[in-house]
């Protein structure tokens, strides 16, 4: 005979420790693999946090646990409140990767938690929605992140079955994808006046910025067996941020850059002189043995090196990839042999149409802006296409 499955509400208790506040512990019944019901316990927060149990009760830690216990009964569906899907979601599908979840979790804190969260799912509303991000003081593009957030939690929401519909596919960000400020390019000039400005091991760091478009996240956490100087290949394969390793930002963006012999040269330099670690990082900190913090060096020498060099403070690590762009520019390196050299996953990032790139395109392509990095000065190509323009505008 059917048996209906009950719709749990499970239970709070007091419970004291050994150290520290006494917290809530939130007691439910879970059915394992085996279809045994097994006695499951959470800790909700402290009794600071939540004075009253009914305050505990409506916990995002509780109130995640019921919706996913509970997701089979119909008098769930549309009646959980978007705080409730909110903790569901970062405990199931938040991203793994260290600088996403830490900003969704920026969002979800300073945002869409503290308008949202006591709002039943059904009653989020596109133009609601879409008035509330117009009054935020942000800058458009962080409102549209703030917006496709809100769009993922509630695809998640859907597949639940806590609502029919997404209200936020109808939500519109007035110039969600321009940026305030133009982003700062240097010269290749301009370039060659910080090097000698910059102590090492950031030196070399910045060489690798310049020389390979990398973003920052991706030069600290470099590995010497990333490297085959046989190939004269690079293989990006990790990031870290803030001291943690993670994986790199998309799938598109793991894979192998063709190295010219100057900066392998460099590089052999480097490792030479470097701090040796268990795990081979390029860049470790001597005193912990991990890989450095990259905003600090930011802040004070790459910053400090602009100001030395007259050419201002306002320098960034996203700054030395903007300027490999427009080096491979003026390359005359077709957008494709761009596409493939930048590891961009959006072809409207690079404006690529035109396919994949062959590797000796990739090669020449980077070596010409490897040129311009280290002598601080344009390839003769670029002076004689130059030239050219001039005669004909003359």
């Amino acid at each position: 005979m059917f048996t209906r499955t009950r719709y749990q509400n499970g239970t709070l208790v007091p419970k004291e420790r050994k150290r520290g506040k006494e917290v809530w512990e939130f007691r439910y019944y879970e059915t394992d693999g085996q279809g045994e019901r097994q006695r499951r316990a959470a800790t909700v927060g402290t009794r600071d946090e939540y004075p009253t149990e009914s305050a505990a009760r409506k916990s995002p830690v509780v109130q995640a646990i019921l919706l996913r216990l509970n997701a089979d009964q119909p008098a769930a569906v549309g009646s959980a409140d978007f705080g409730a899907v909110i903790a569901r979601y970062e405990q199931e599908e938040m991203p793994e990767r260290y600088s996403t979840r830490s900003a969704y979790q920026s969002y979800l804190k300073n945002q869409i938690r503290p308008r949202w969260a006591q709002t039943p799912v059904n009653a989020v509303k596109p133009m609601a929605v879409e008035d509330w991000l117009k009054q935020l003081d942000l800058a458009p593009k962080t409102k549209s992140h703030v917006r496709s957030l809100m769009h993922t939690i509630f695809q998640c929401a859907e597949r639940w079955e806590l609502t029919e519909k997404n209200p936020i596919k109808l939500v519109r960000v007035k110039g969600g994808t321009k940026r305030l400020k133009t982003p700062r390019v240097l010269t290749p000039e301009q370039f060659h006046l910080l090097p000698p400005l910059i102590r090492e091991p950031y030196r070399t760091m910045v060489l690798i910025a310049g020389c390979l478009g990398l973003r920052v996240s991706e030069i600290v956490a470099l590995q010497w067996g990333d490297f085959d100087f046989s190939a004269m290949t690079l293989m990006i394969q990790r990031s870290v941020v803030h001291g943690r390793v993670g994986d790199v930002k998309t799938e598109y963006s793991r894979d192998s850059v063709p190295l010219d012999p100057a900066l392998a040269a460099t590089l052999q330099q480097h490792k030479a002189r470097c701090c040796p670690t268990q795990e081979g990082w390029l860049f470790a900190n001597p005193v912990t043995g991990r890989p450095y913090h990259q905003e600090e060096i930011q802040k004070t020498h790459l910053r400090n090196a602009g100001i030395a060099a007259g050419i201002g403070g306002d320098i960034g690590w996203h700054t030395f990839r903007h300027s490999y762009r427009s080096w491979l520019d003026e390359t005359g390196a077709p957008l494709g042999v761009q596409q493939e050299l930048m590891r961009h996953a959006s072809i409207q990032t690079t404006m690529n149409i035109y396919g994949k790139a062959m590797t000796d395109s990739k090669r020449q392509a980077h070596s010409k802006v490897v040129e311009m990095v280290l002598n601080g000065k344009k390839t003769n190509a670029v002076e004689a296409q130059e030239s050219i323009v001039s005669a004909i505008g003359s």
